[in-house]
């Protein structure tokens, strides 16, 4: 005669649960946590995707701004929305402006070497500006545009919820940390910013556009890349 082999435990399980929480429903069949972080991660990117359109929309109803006015297209963030890195630019330029992304042309060109010889793809990383819209004749922003949009560039930085943030230019630098000093002075430096109670950890560094005209700061934008490389490693950050 076989003898039934009763599963004691899973009894004991059935019962304490339902004495803690009566309407649990108890099951001894394995749960596919793949399945779940899937889920909940498609759940994260949706809900990106729109807080992100909400943003844009939030930006292009801004009224009496001549930046607005004199621009073809509002320039928002490129990439994956889900990247650890997030990369703040200054403001868009003529070829931006055009084709409504970031980082193009020359200056894209340039980025996209600064970024791989650290060994990151620019599809890996996101990507946007202090400034939505392309400045006339390329100018520098002025402090009161730069301060009226870091209020959008703040909520967007908690939108994307970066690990680490680089902030490219004097521009980004001021939008947001407050900081208008010279960028030679506070580049290649990681410094703390908090956001609905999240600290980011930045750092400051020269604008591509920046080093095509003077080449010779390539140097220390060298030295800014790989503390970059340094933190993401420290970090345990896979791209």
């Amino acid at each position: 005669m076989t003898k039934k082999v009763i599963n004691q435990k899973g009894k004991f399980d059935y019962e304490l649960i339902n004495t803690i929480e009566p309407n649990f429903i108890y099951k001894d069949k394995t749960i596919n946590r793949f399945n779940i972080e899937e889920n909940n991660n498609n759940n994260i990117q949706n809900n990106k995707s729109e807080l992100l359109k909400k943003l844009k929309d939030k930006i292009n109803s801004i009224e009496n701004c001549k930046l607005k006015d004199n621009s073809q297209n509002l320039v928002l963030g490129e990439g994956n929305i889900n990247s650890p890195i997030m990369l703040i630019g200054e403001a868009p330029g003529i070829e931006e402006n055009k084709t409504g992304t970031t980082f193009k042309g020359e200056i894209g060109e340039l980025l996209n070497k600064m970024l791989l010889a650290i060994k990151i793809k620019r599809q890996k990383i996101y990507s946007s500006y202090a400034i939505n819209f392309r400045p006339p004749e390329d100018r520098k922003p002025t402090s009161q545009e730069i301060k009226r949009y870091s209020v959008f560039l703040k909520e967007h930085i908690s939108i994307i919820n970066p690990k680490i943030i680089v902030l490219m230019g004097s521009s980004a630098m001021e939008a947001v940390t407050g900081i208008n000093s010279k960028i030679s002075s506070e580049r290649g430096k990681w410094k703390e910013i908090i956001l609905n109670n999240k600290t980011y950890p930045i750092i400051i560094t020269f604008n591509p556009s920046y080093l095509i005209r003077f080449p010779e700061n390539k140097k220390y934008s060298w030295i800014d890349l790989k503390e970059i490389r340094k933190k993401i490693d420290q970090l345990n950050i896979i791209l």
